[in-house]
């Protein structure tokens, strides 16, 4: 092993842990280090680029570590990292599963799997809805806690533009109903979709934060009405919501920094030989 090198990594990590500026003789006695080798190992830092040194002869990291973090984070395929957690709760609840992420007022399926249940409700991988009335895309609405006009601002529904569209008779097109709604889904931590998009489907959906603490995409799962009573969708929601749970964890999200979401527990149903296909999803 390059001892300089660990050295140097390793003084780069305490230094970027601290939060502050700090000082060669700190430094040195922090890591163990000689004074001599510590300040000869900042200097190097500096030279680098990686650390700068303000008026005071303190030392603290710079943003090239920043820059650097974001494009690991931009690298990591997201839908890869959490399918496996999706797999699971597919196999738990036997309901359809799916991934989601939003782009402007809609919402993008990026992965699903099916229900193996003689009714199944279905989302297309590709296929995009209003955010606004599909259940994965109100947990992700909710949990990015927006305000009135910027909500209004990002569903195209400006002062005086009147109520968002409406696909069903249950689909909420009133900003001030669906801001409640978002609320009441940030404090339990889950959103539902009670036949807003399609009539005959339902939908629960729960946000996944990525390591810096932000939603980025939400675990969705589409039932049937006739399998999505509020018994039936509270038990479903707990399942939804340690698969979120774990998937958050994959992504980095430290859960000490945000809500605690229990584990799965239920066996998966047995699976039929005919399945009745609805509409796209929830």
């Amino acid at each position: 092993m390059d001892t300089t090198l660990a050295k140097g990594l390793n003084l780069l990590d305490w230094l970027t842990r601290q939060q502050r500026a700090c000082g060669v003789s700190e430094s040195a006695l922090a890591l163990g280090l000689a004074r001599s080798n510590a300040h000869r190992t900042l200097q190097t830092l500096v030279a680098c680029g990686w650390a700068e040194q303000d008026e005071a002869g303190l030392y603290r990291p710079t943003l090239r570590l920043f820059e650097l973090g974001m494009q690991v984070q931009a690298a990591v395929d997201v839908a890869a990292r959490v399918r496996p957690h999706l797999a699971a709760l597919a196999a738990a609840s036997g309901e359809t599963i799916h991934l989601a992420r939003r782009d402007g007022g809609d919402i993008v399926y990026l992965d699903k799997f099916d229900s193996p249940l003689p009714v199944a409700a279905y989302s297309r991988i590709g296929g995009r809805a209003p955010a606004y009335c599909v259940a994965s895309g109100k947990a992700l609405l909710a949990a990015e806690g927006l305000d009135r006009p910027a909500l209004q601002a990002l569903l195209g529904r400006g002062p005086g533009l009147g109520r968002l569209v409406a696909h069903t008779p249950n689909t909420l097109t009133d900003i001030a109903a669906l801001q409640l709604d978002l609320q009441r889904s940030a404090v339990r931590g889950y959103a539902e979709n009670r036949e807003e998009w399609r009539l005959g489907v339902c939908g629960l959906g729960s946000p996944v934060f990525d390591v810096r603490g932000w939603p980025v995409v939400a675990v969705g799962m589409s039932v049937p009405a006739s399998r999505c009573n509020r018994t039936q969708a509270r038990a479903l929601a707990e399942q939804l919501m340690g698969c979120a749970a774990a998937a958050s964890s994959a992504l980095g999200f430290n859960p000490d920094r945000g809500a605690d979401r229990g584990p799965s527990s239920c066996q998966p149903p047995r699976p039929a030989r005919t399945q009745r296909r609805l509409h796209e999803t929830a």
